[in-house]
Order: C-alpha cells, then structure tokens, then sequence
C-alpha cells in the first residue's frame, strides 16, 4: 500500500502549460513525479530560469529542474505517445526508477481545429495517432502495474464531456477527443464488473479556457477569457483525494467538480485580476444512460472466440 511519502505519479505530456502546472503541483503534495514529453533540453543552460511555461524553452527537462529546486522528487523521461514501444518503455522506466505507479495523467494531445473538408488526412491521423491511440498505450501498459499494486490506482484523462456541440468546426480533433471519454466510461465499467474498487478514472476538461501553449497556438490572446492553469491541478488534486467510487468513470469538468468540494472563490484563477472568464461549456450534459442499462444480453468475449477459430 502506497503511503502520502512514496506515491508516485506519471503525467504524459508534462513540458508546458496545464502538464507542466500538474506536474508541479502533484509533487508539491507529495508525490514523486515523472514528468514525460518528447521534448528535452539541457535545463542547466536555460536563462532566466524557470522559462515562460508556454514557450518552446520549457521542456521535461526545465519542469523537472522546477520541481527538483523546490524541495520535490521528478525525473524528466523521454516518449513519443505516437509509438506504443517508446509509451512502454516509458512505464517500464518509471517502475525500474521508483518501484511503482500510483497515478497516471494523460495530459498529452495533438490539436487542429477547422471542418473535415480542411483538415488534411495526415493532420487528422496525428490527432488520432497522439490522442486516443496514446492514451490506448499507455492504459495498457500501466495496467501490469496496477496489478502489481493490488489493483490500486488512479487514471486521469484530460478529455471533454460527450456532447454534440463540442464536434462543431473540429470534428477530426472531436473523435479523437470523445474517444478518450468513451475509453474512461469504458474501463470504469470493466472495473466496476470485475470488482476492482481500488481503481478509478476519470475524464477532466476545462469549464473556461486556460492559458496554455494551446490557446497561443489557437491565437487566443482575450487574456480576460483565461483562467490560470492551477485551476485544472487544482481539480485533479481534489478528484485523486475523492473516494474510487464517486470518481470512477466520470466525465467532469474542472470548475463544477471543485464547486462541489466547497471552493467558491474562482476570481483567483483568473489570469486577469478582477476578470469574468466567460465558460465555454455547457451548464448540463446529456445523460449517456439508457433504460436498458444493467441488460447485458449476451456478453461476447472475443479473447476467448478467437481461440475457437
């Protein structure tokens, strides 16, 4: 059983912006972070330090330095969630480092936003490639781990609510995105049938945008519309203390799941003080549960139909 002092956390895509502040703020309580993105760079050489934390300059290495100067435990591994053999060896070289993995953040993502008819095949597949085939890997190869904990661990996947809206004007990005959702809905189920009460994931998405390498890449530069990142470490922090069974298989959102913890003060997240970051998602979700929902019917295992062929 992990204790406060030996948890230990793998946030995927951790060089810059929300990654980096969930990095930071998972080590300042108390978890030994590994900090993985493709990008590194020789951190000792970067002036000023710390860089800006949505330019190029901020790196695993940089946010690795960050965490390590203030007192925390992180080390900084190398991965392209593009390729299932380097997401393996990633998780492998986080259990040889520190002998376990607690908590799992796949913040990693690739983003375009335009109509189908504009957004090239290969950009569509990168999406694909980097969102729901990245988070795919790395679920399967952390699994073996979990095991070894006794079935105990948390997963936390930045992806949205599953609503029509969100596919507007960004249907590529929108199917790699939702998909990551269904994955969560799907693993909980698995785990809720298979008794595994020790585990949880959870699907997390920003209420009002965050200041991150992605709104300057989407050239939001409406300041008084962002909201800081800590908001989004904040929430995650508040979900990983929440008992599994009130947090497994959720789709929630960052705002309405700290207002259900007692914060009330959200004028603190703004990145422009005194600001009203206007939200950007819906009030209520549609319920994805059917009437017929506990009818399995005939459940197919094809594991087990394939032997047969």
């Amino acid at each position: 059983m992990s204790t406060k002092h030996n948890r230990v956390a793998l946030v995927v895509g951790a060089s810059r912006g929300i990654g980096r502040q969930i990095a930071i703020d998972l080590a300042r309580d108390g978890y030994r972070v590994v900090v993985a993105a493709k990008s590194v760079s020789d951190a000792s050489k970067v002036v000023p330090f710390p860089p800006d934390p949505n330019s190029p300059q901020s790196t695993i290495s940089t946010v690795e330095r960050e965490i390590r100067e203030a007192g925390g435990e992180a080390t900084a591994i190398s991965v392209d969630t593009r390729d299932p053999e380097s997401v393996k060896q990633m998780v492998d070289a986080t259990s040889i480092k520190y002998g376990r993995i607690d908590v799992i953040v796949y913040n990693s993502g690739a983003i375009f936003w335009a109509s189908v008819q504009k957004t090239p095949f290969k950009r569509f597949q990168l999406m694909q490639r980097v969102n729901i085939e990245g988070l795919y890997a790395t679920v399967q190869a952390v699994l073996p781990e979990f095991e070894k904990n006794g079935w105990e661990g948390r997963i936390i996947v930045v992806s949205p609510p599953i609503y029509s809206r969100f596919f507007r004007g960004k249907t590529a990005y929108a199917i790699g995105k939702t998909g990551m959702s269904v994955l969560t809905k799907g693993l909980a189920m698995d785990w809720e049938r298979e008794g595994k009460t020790g585990m949880s994931i959870t699907s997390i998405w920003p209420a009002a945008a965050i200041i991150s390498a992605a709104t300057e890449t989407l050239g939001r530069d409406d300041h008084e519309d962002l909201r800081k990142p800590i908001i989004f470490s904040d929430a995650i922090l508040a979900i990983l203390r929440s008992p599994t069974t009130e947090v497994n298989g959720n789709l929630e959102l960052d705002e309405d799941f700290l207002r259900r913890t007692g914060v009330t003060d959200f004028d603190q997240y703004s990145v422009v003080p005194g600001a009203k970051p206007r939200r950007i998602m819906p009030m209520e979700f549609p319920d994805l549960t059917v009437r017929e929902q506990a009818d399995e019917g005939r459940r197919i295992d094809s594991t087990k139909t394939r032997a047969k062929m």
